[in-house]
């Protein structure tokens, strides 16, 4: 079972920055994607950036594209989240994810097989 812990969640005015991190305590995720999602209606997940194992590729809703990049330090098994030019709807619970086999499918929730507990960013207008 693999955990991941977010942190870098947070209140902030629109325009603002803010960097999310997710870690994989004692755990090795370089072979991972790795990927972030909200929380949408009925605590479905809603895609918002995703990258693969080696960090050559990366994926963004539409939304987002822009605005937040999604980075990873295999070293330190941390991936990033580095969100700007936050706006009100920006504000959700943000959720780490990984997948720890192969799968062409970035985009689904349902493709990753361990998640954080999630963190609150909040943007005020």
């Amino acid at each position: 079972q693999v955990q991941l812990v977010e942190s870098g969640g947070g209140l902030v005015h629109a325009g603002g920055s803010l960097r999310l991190s997710c870690a994989a305590p004692g755990r090795t995720v370089s072979t991972y994607a790795m990927a972030w999602f909200s929380l949408a209606p009925g605590d479905a997940r809603e895609f918002v950036a995703a990258i693969n194992w080696s960090g050559d590729s990366t994926f963004y809703a539409d939304s987002v594209k822009g605005r937040f990049t999604i980075s990873r330090d295999n070293a330190k098994n941390t991936v990033y989240l580095q969100m700007n030019s936050l706006k009100p709807e920006d504000t959700d619970v943000y959720y780490c994810a990984a997948r720890t086999y192969y799968s062409s499918n970035y985009y689904s929730a349902a493709a990753y097989n361990a998640w954080g507990q999630g963190t609150q960013v909040t943007v005020s207008s």
